[in-house]
Formats: structure tokens, C-alpha cells, sequence
């Protein structure tokens, strides 16, 4: 009974491998269905060969017109990846894409909403990155976590920093992953006020190999990504279960000067992080 929204608000972090990863490796109590909603265009169809329907455009269409609503209409709509997980995938084209979730998203906002609360159901959303015009916005605000992801590094982090009201105001349950190398874990959500669920490493084999994509020494239980986000998913689930505000109630100002001390596996580094990407 539980609906997680993914999404970025710069660049490419990886929200599609995160969608899969948490999936893959949600408690065991709930079944996960992964629905590609970004407004740019899905990616799963070409990373795994799947067929062009069903999937999210056959959603939108059967939504319309179709007496049954939730978990029934949404099955009728998933492929299975190798390793069994079901999705919805997304059309490759952004005119496709945003065409579908105008019609999913707007005409009938709650066939998503109204799966998510079937018992031991978890809907996980690919969002891709979110913008305040972005067709994906209800599902964002409507979701019981919304799951933002960022490098720990000063162009993403500035972005983060500029855009961090707007967030709390699509969704009072927003919380962070970090991803790669960057900043400590710690002096980020110190220094934004945020509330971060952990840390993933860049591991698209992991991720394949979560999801069945056959890799050698990159099982699900071998895998970085596996191990990180193993730990990560019962925080999230919980968190969708309290749905408290998990931002902090007064956030730390971000001064232009502040810096970090941050190391990662190229030695340390240190930089501004202020209101605009630096070049």
C-alpha cells in the first residue's frame, strides 16, 4: 500500500538504475511494480529488449475507456524483466512519453494512487528529473515518499540548494540519495538541512544484475548497488509508512562561501557550493 516517486533536479544521476535498484530490493512483505514515468522518455524498453506494448502508452489509453481501475488495469500493462520484476515502461520519445502521462496523470490520476493502496503492493515511480511544469508533478505530490536523487558534488548540490523550498512544497516526505563519489554524506545533509537516506554507488552491472541481467561477479548479493541499497530500501519503506515531514523544520542557509572538505576515491577535494553550477 505504498507509492515512491524517483526523481532528479539536475542532470542524469541515474534515477532510472535507483528506480530498479530499490525495487529489486524492497522488503520482502510487499510486492514492487516499477512504472517508468519521465517526461524525456523511458529507458527501459531498449536496456532490456522489451516490447513496444504494453506499457505506459497502453495504460494511458486503457484508462480512459476501461471499467477496471488499480492493480487489475496496471498488470494488464507490465512486462516482467529477467529477474521477474514487473514495469511499465515508458515510450523511448518525450513527445510520446509526456503525451501518455498528460492522459494517465490528468484524466485519471488515481489508477496509480488506487494500485499503490492494494495490501502488500508498492508502486515505484521513475520520475526522471522534475521540473515545476513537469506532467509528472500530481503523481510527485500525491506519492507517500518522494525520493530525490544528486551527486554530492557543487553543480548538483547548488542546484539542490536553489530549488529546496520548491521541493518541500510538492511534498512534505521529500528526502535524498547521494550518488557516486563527493562530498561526506553528513556535511551535505548538515549543511542543506536535508534529510538523506544514504548513498549509492555508480554501478549499472549491479543494477542489470538485480534485475536478472546475467553478470559475472555482480550477483544482486555481490554487487554495490545491491549491498547499499539493501540497506537503504527499509528506510524508505518506513519513512513512506510515517510519512512525517522529513525535511528539517528550519533549513540551514546556504552561504556563498561555505565549502567542504570532502574525499572520494580520486583523493580529497574541496569548493564552494553557492546558487550557480560552476564551470
Amino acid at each position: 500500500m505504498t507509492l515512491i516517486a524517483l526523481c532528479s533536479l539536475k542532470g542524469s544521476p541515474g534515477v532510472t538504475t535507483a528506480t530498479l535498484a530499490l525495487a529489486a530490493r524492497w522488503p520482502a512483505k510487499q510486492e514492487p511494480v516499477v512504472v517508468e514515468c519521465d517526461p524525456a522518455g523511458g529507458d527501459l524498453l531498449a536496456r532490456f529488449r522489451l516490447d513496444m506494448a504494453p506499457g505506459l502508452v497502453s495504460l494511458a489509453a486503457s484508462a480512459r475507456r476501461s471499467r477496471e481501475e488499480g492493480m487489475e488495469l496496471l498488470r494488464q500493462h507490465t512486462q516482467l524483466l529477467p529477474g521477474g520484476l514487473p514495469v511499465v515502461a515508458g515510450p523511448p520519445g518525450a513527445e510520446q512519453s509526456r503525451a501518455a502521462l498528460g492522459e494517465l496523470l490528468h484524466a485519471r490520476a488515481s489508477v496509480l494512487q488506487t494500485a499503490a493502496r492494494r495490501p502488500r503492493t508498492v508502486i515505484v515511480a521513475d520520475c526522471g528529473r522534475i521540473e515545476p511544469n513537469s506532467p509528472t508533478l500530481p503523481l510527485v505530490r500525491a506519492a507517500d515518499a518522494l525520493v530525490l536523487l544528486a551527486r554530492a558534488r557543487d553543480d548538483a548540490l547548488a542546484h539542490v540548494a536553489a530549488r529546496i523550498e520548491t521541493v518541500i512544497r510538492w511534498s512534505e516526505t521529500a528526502c535524498f540519495l547521494l550518488v557516486g563519489d563527493g562530498y561526506p554524506t553528513g556535511e551535505v545533509a548538515d549543511t542543506l538541512g536535508l534529510r538523506i537516506m544514504g548513498r549509492i554507488p555508480d554501478d549499472p552491472k549491479g543494477a542489470g544484475a538485480l534485475c536478472g541481467r546475467p553478470a559475472r561477479h555482480s550477483g544482486p548479493d555481490r554487487s554495490a548497488l545491491g549491498r547499499a541499497m539493501a540497506k537503504i530500501a527499509p528506510r524508505i519503506a518506513l519513512q513512506a509508512r510515517r510519512k512525517p515531514a522529513v525535511l528539517e523544520s528550519s533549513m540551514v542557509p546556504l552561504s556563498n562561501q561555505q565549502t567542504f572538505r570532502a574525499s572520494s576515491d580520486h583523493g580529497p577535494m574541496s569548493g564552494p557550493i553557492n546558487g550557480a553550477p560552476q564551470k
